[in-house]
């Protein structure tokens, strides 16, 4: 939980901080283990077919990214007003519609997924891996949907550890099961989205388990299962203010696909390295994306508890995290760049380019994570809409356009300078509209 209100705020921050992002290391973690046994195993070509799914599977979460950061907001604000029932109405709604969108997403998914992968223009090489895995990934998203909204409910009250430590076990199993999968009962590319999706059931069940007998708040007891039934108006509210969120994750995720394609007219090679370069730029942006969820949460606190004149002092804090924690991070990333992209593949050309690219993206999640951090103060009060149609711009008016042109100009590493033109637009942007508008804007807690 939470440490009380008088501890100093970055001790607090930090107590919040370090298990989120060591969470959000091992989930990714999970996928990289899983992406080395796939790419040394099975060859550059699956890896490539896996690689090219992460823009699809990231466009279908945008669901619940939304309803995981509107949810979290509430029950932050709740938590901070003392309103324990309150944060048991929010949670048991929340977790049923993560549920039946998880259960719609991956059967639609399933069954359109060769569709879906030709549409994207995979080579048709690894066409049919990549459709594989990608039903795979789908038929697993109810279980995958459940474990990662109750880890984001989690954190609205304070609590990054348990999240943490049934993380640690659900990669623990994914990396047993994956080279299982493979070598053993010859499941071929699909086995590692198989294996995370079972790591992620059981988890879920035990951290359930977990919840009952220390008697958290949160655990699923008779309590919450009363509150399982959606309460419509908490809905909307969750809605309004996890909805704008999941549209710029969906326009994000477009954008992805978009990018793929361009990536994908470089051959298979090329979406071999952009699959590693996404594998260790995941890791660069985990300290800003966690920073930020972590300002947001605090802001929702804080305004919960009648503090909104401390959401300054969040941002400060918040923006001093981003400066030493990924700044570190990128640090390290230049000076191990080679050994890091050689975790996943073993092609010496392709391990060049990779690197290459990694060189040109990684100092700009400096700014990356400048800009989330504003805006996700900023969605602690429900103020969402603007900050999308910034990120929204970013994404669609400066990324995209400037990716494609440079694409023709400089080949494939033009891509990656659309990324970092995009990253400084909306940090910048963010900022701006921070200092000149919302922070002059009075406060209200939203529930």
């Amino acid at each position: 939980m939470a440490p009380p209100f008088d501890v100093p705020l970055w001790r607090r921050f930090l107590v919040f901080l370090l298990p989120l992002m060591a969470q959000n290391i091992l989930q990714s973690l999970s996928i990289t283990i899983n992406n080395i046994f796939v790419g040394r195993i099975l060859g550059v070509e699956a890896l490539a077919a896996a690689s090219v799914f992460f823009p699809v599977a990231f466009f279908f979460i945008a669901f619940l990214i939304g309803l995981s950061a509107g949810a979290s907001v509430l029950i932050g604000q709740a938590y901070g007003a003392k309103k324990p029932d309150l944060v048991k109405r929010i949670t048991g709604t929340t977790l049923t519609v993560a549920l039946i969108g998880g259960i719609i997403i991956g059967g639609i998914g399933a069954i359109l997924a060769p569709r879906i992968m030709a549409l994207l223009g995979t080579p048709a090489e690894i066409l049919p891996q990549a459709s594989e895995f990608a039903r795979a990934n789908f038929a697993m998203m109810p279980f995958i949907f459940l474990f990662l909204v109750g880890s984001s409910l989690l954190r609205g009250v304070g609590d990054t550890v348990r999240p943490l430590m049934t993380q640690a076990v659900a990669t623990c199993i994914s990396a047993a099961l994956t080279p299982v999968m493979i070598l053993w009962l010859g499941l071929g590319v699909k086995s590692a989205t198989l294996a995370q999706g079972i790591a992620y059931a059981v988890s879920t069940v035990g951290l359930g388990f977990w919840l009952r007998r220390i008697g958290h708040q949160m655990a699923p007891d008779q309590a919450l299962f009363e509150h399982l039934k959606p309460d419509w108006h908490l809905l909307k509210t969750v809605l309004r203010v996890g909805l704008p969120t999941g549209v710029q994750v969906v326009v994000g995720s477009l954008s992805a696909l978009v990018i793929v394609g361009l990536i994908n007219g470089f051959g298979y090679q090329a979406a071999a390295a952009y699959g590693a370069v996404s594998q260790v730029q995941s890791y660069v942006q985990f300290p800003a994306l966690s920073i930020a969820i972590a300002a947001s949460i605090f802001g929702a606190q804080m305004i919960g508890s009648g503090r909104a004149d401390r959401l300054d002092e969040v941002l400060r804090t918040a923006m001093m995290m981003n400066l030493v924690l990924t700044g570190t991070l990128v640090g390290l990333v230049y000076l191990f760049s080679g050994f890091v992209v050689g975790l996943f593949i073993t092609d010496q050309q392709v391990v060049d380019t990779a690197q290459h690219l990694l060189h040109i993206i990684t100092w700009a999640s400096l700014m990356f994570g400048a800009g989330t951090i504003f805006s996700g103060i900023m969605r602690a009060s429900g103020t969402v809409w603007i900050p999308m149609c910034i990120g929204i711009f970013c994404v669609m008016g400066i990324e995209l356009p400037t990716a494609t042109i440079l694409s023709r100009v400089l080949g494939l590493e033009g891509i990656w300078w659309g990324y970092v033109a995009s990253f400084g637009a909306m940090m910048c942007l963010q900022g701006l509209f921070y200092f000149a508008v919302w922070r002059k804007k009075t406060v209200h807690a939203l529930v």
